[in-house]
């Protein structure tokens, strides 16, 4: 019976939980609407799905056709390729496995692959854990070798990349890890490798003997109910179709090794679960999030894109490409945002960026609703006085140093003359004369972090010069 009240009562608070959501819910879905139907623009991709969590209540909302002429809208349910943010769920195993004292960050790799690879070291120096997570192993993309394939890329690469994959087994993969050569000193230089992410599930199978993809499901799915995200489909599940940007359909990933770099299918729904275990306070989030070698402004935690400092704190990112849909899955920790992006849709070297540009401003249009002013300065009697205020969220120990930079001081950060002073722990100030300044002009400015990250101005600044590609806060002098 107390078993039925306890289920009862989570069932009416879910309920309450949903109704608040569609009321609280609307200006937030209206602002999804916004920043959605332009990506889908920008990208010209047939459809776009976006999951939000924000303070703990969940979004998602769907745009366009799978397929074109076709009518057939994703929905929460529709799965698609999660290609590399299948090394979150990676990377977080492996804090786990740190956490639990079962292999240390300074381990030599070669401990855990039961063969002694005497190549898997570059003038004595062994490929570490630590250069797996940070993508410093020295080691080549992948294995099957593809360099050859997208040497030239045409219309065909993908379905010369996938076929290479499917034929490819684990008994050729060892084999060919035997041949591999370290071009340089692990743990010196960023080279992103799929490979380190196969080498890592093979790890983590030899530590807690047990297959990778059943460790996955077990020790991470099925905790977090992701019941909808798998390494295969059952035959009833339908994986939805993506296009490259001739709109020619795409093969879907193969991969015969472990899957560790990106081979797990899931949905929108499953993926707003993970938005929030990666919002949590999971001591195993925090060691996956962590900045290892203390980088100033930017880190990789374990097999993160980036973790980086920007003006709403640290800014975690995924980004998983397969030949066709891709998802960008980030987070923003301190101010407890999460946003999933994906597209159906590949346009090289363009998506990506449309896929983060997408989730700047959407973060930016959820956070910032304040009322429209001058942003950036303000003037008193014969001064300029420029002022930044962090969000009081944040981390002011993440902050070493805020500068203003322009057109007056030729765009340099480094200029001891303005660095702005610290106030108190959130506010930053400097005096400058206006007599420095020529009159009946205006002046282009930015404040930057650190030195190194430059900040747009925010939506509700009146002085934006609302430039299309780089727009910047402004200031005139009469």
């Amino acid at each position: 019976m107390k078993q039925f009240f306890s289920f009862l009562l989570l069932t009416i608070f879910l309920t309450s939980s949903a109704q608040n959501n569609l009321i609280s819910g609307k200006s937030v879905f209206d602002i999804i609407d916004q920043d959605a139907q332009n990506l889908l623009k920008n990208s010209k991709s047939n459809s776009v799905s976006v999951g939000i969590v924000k303070d703990g209540k969940i979004y998602t909302k769907h745009y366009g056709e799978i397929d074109k002429g076709k009518s057939n809208k994703p929905d929460n349910n529709t799965y698609y390729e999660i290609a590399s943010v299948t090394k979150i769920i990676t990377g977080s195993l492996l804090a786990k496995a740190v956490l639990e004292g079962k292999v240390n960050l300074e381990d030599d790799i070669r401990k855990y692959l039961k063969r002694a690879y005497p190549n898997l070291e570059y003038n004595g120096v062994p490929i570490k854990i630590k250069d797996l997570i940070t993508y410093e192993t020295a080691l080549p993309r992948g294995l099957p070798d593809e360099s050859a394939i997208w040497a030239q890329k045409n219309d065909q690469s993908e379905f010369l990349s996938e076929k290479i994959n499917r034929e490819y087994s684990k008994k050729q993969f060892f084999e060919d890890l035997k041949k591999v050569k370290l071009d340089t000193i692990p743990g010196k230089k960023h080279k992103y490798s799929n490979l380190s992410l196969e080498l890592t599930g093979f790890i983590l199978e030899n530590i807690y003997q047990k297959d990778f993809q059943t460790l996955v499901k077990e020790e991470f799915l099925l905790p977090l109910k992701m019941n909808h995200t798998k390494f295969e489909l059952a035959e009833n599940e339908v994986l939805a179709n993506a296009y490259n940007d001739k709109n020619i359909l795409m093969p879907n990933i193969s991969n015969n090794l472990w899957g560790a770099s990106g081979k797990l299918k899931s949905t929108m729904s499953d993926l707003t679960k993970l938005l929030q275990y990666e919002l949590s306070k999971n001591k195993i989030v925090k060691e996956s999030q962590r900045n290892i070698k203390q980088s100033e402004n930017y880190w990789y935690g374990y097999f993160w894109d980036s973790l980086e400092i920007t003006d709403k704190g640290i800014f975690g990112y995924k980004h998983g490409g397969a030949y066709g849909t891709q998802t960008l899955f980030s987070v923003f920790p301190e101010i407890n945002l999460g946003i999933c992006f994906i597209v159906n849709t590949n346009v090289p070297d363009k998506t990506f960026g449309d896929l983060k540009y997408a989730t700047l401003t959407l973060a930016e249009d959820l956070t910032n609703q304040k009322p429209k002013k001058t942003e950036g300065y303000k003037m008193k009697s014969n001064d300029i006085i420029f002022t930044y205020e962090l969000n009081k969220k944040l981390d002011p120990k993440l902050i070493k140093s805020i500068c203003v930079a322009g057109d007056f001081n030729d765009w340099n950060p480094n200029n001891p003359k303005y660095q702005l002073i610290k106030k108190r722990n959130y506010k930053y100030e400097l005096k400058v004369p206006k007599s420095n300044f020529k009159t009946e002009r205006t002046y282009l400015f930015k404040f930057v972090l650190n030195k190194e990250i430059w900040l747009d101005p925010p939506k509700n600044a009146v002085n934006n010069d609302n430039k299309p590609d780089d727009n910047h806060l402004t200031f005139r002098i009469d």
